[in-house]
């Protein structure tokens, strides 16, 4: 049997359910077959490097829009045992939101008050200042020297050197939320939700480069392995957008039922992965035919929100 088709049979979706405050896991059609419980209202999700643990942040309210103290606190779930193992305290870091595993450090963004967080054995051990205003996602370059933190209050991402804590704010569109690192970690790609923007950061230089422009409401972001399309959920678009690096153009949607709020590549950059909330329904989109090739619903109320590719036990 090829290796396609063993990655095939053992693959799973892990699906972060926000409204039932819990994680999901689902065969590729769609049949939940296990759950675990989380604390109130979890948001963003992150594999560790072996991918045997997912990170999650505990929120503790459905939108950032939302006024409340929130939670503090990221959850650490064995994919394997299906099993919450562990539970970190952001303690009077609030609302934590964006979340990405690099190099053994897990990089989170909380809201109250804006900080970056690097968390290492499963405890803060540096707290990043000065990032901007209400913060909000998180990406890291692949050297793990470079981390971006989209500011969706103050229209900014901050350039954080992980070492020394150093910080750039470089505007980028109104609303900025999810980003992505090229694989050569010369270049990142910045949604800005109100802008209907991509900003294309040159990381060397420290500025915006380019801004592409998309459909409506961008709000996350994956780029194919071989660096050459950004795939991204449109909000209010109702859609998936396609856009070409090398030309910095659009060049097609895939319209989706609902709006979709989340995007997640498979490793091969072959499918994407989306949600959409407010219908209970996840996506998955053919990224090289770009075309939808199925969305299920899930259970009423479970709004879902990332949803991510785990290729079976380690």
């Amino acid at each position: 049997m090829s290796c396609a088709v063993l990655l095939w049979l053992t693959a799973e979706l892990l699906v972060l359910h926000k409204g039932d405050s819990s994680l999901g896991f689902y065969t590729p059609e769609g049949r939940m077959t296990a759950k675990v419980k989380l604390k109130l209202n979890p948001h963003e999700m992150a594999l560790s490097d072996d991918r045997r643990f997912l990170y999650i942040t505990e929120n503790g309210t459905m939108r950032i829009e939302n006024i409340s103290a929130g939670g503090n606190s990221v959850a650490a779930v064995d994919l394997a045992r299906r099993k919450k193992v562990a539970q970190v305290s952001t303690g009077e870091f609030r609302r934590p939101h964006g979340i990405w595993f690099s190099k053994g450090a897990v990089y989170v963004t909380t809201e109250a008050p804006d900080r970056v967080l690097r968390i290492e054995n499963r405890k803060i051990e540096r707290t990043y200042e000065g990032v901007g205003r209400i913060t909000h996602m998180v990406s890291v370059t692949p050297d793990g020297k470079l981390a971006l933190a989209s500011n969706s209050g103050s229209g900014t991402v901050a350039l954080l050197d992980t070492a020394t804590g150093a910080v750039t704010n470089l505007e980028t569109g109104k609303r900025p939320e999810g980003s992505v690192v090229s694989a050569d970690g010369r270049e990142a790609y910045v949604t800005n939700r109100e802008s209907n923007t991509i900003s294309v950061v040159d990381l060397a230089a420290r500025k915006v480069a380019a801004q592409i422009e998309t459909g409506k409401g961008p709000v996350r972001i994956g780029l194919t392995p071989d660096g050459s399309t950004l795939v991204y959920a449109l909000m209010a678009e109702r859609a998936i957008g396609f856009a070409d690096v090398k030309s910095r153009r659009e060049v097609a949607r895939v319209a989706v039922e609902g709006m979709p709020i989340s995007l997640h590549l498979s490793d091969d950059g072959a499918t994407a992965y989306a949600a959409s909330e407010e219908i209970d329904t996840v996506h998955v989109v053919d990224v090289r035919q770009r075309k939808l090739i199925r969305s299920f619903k899930i259970a009423a109320g479970y709004a879902p929100d990332p949803v991510m590719e785990w290729a079976g036990r380690p």
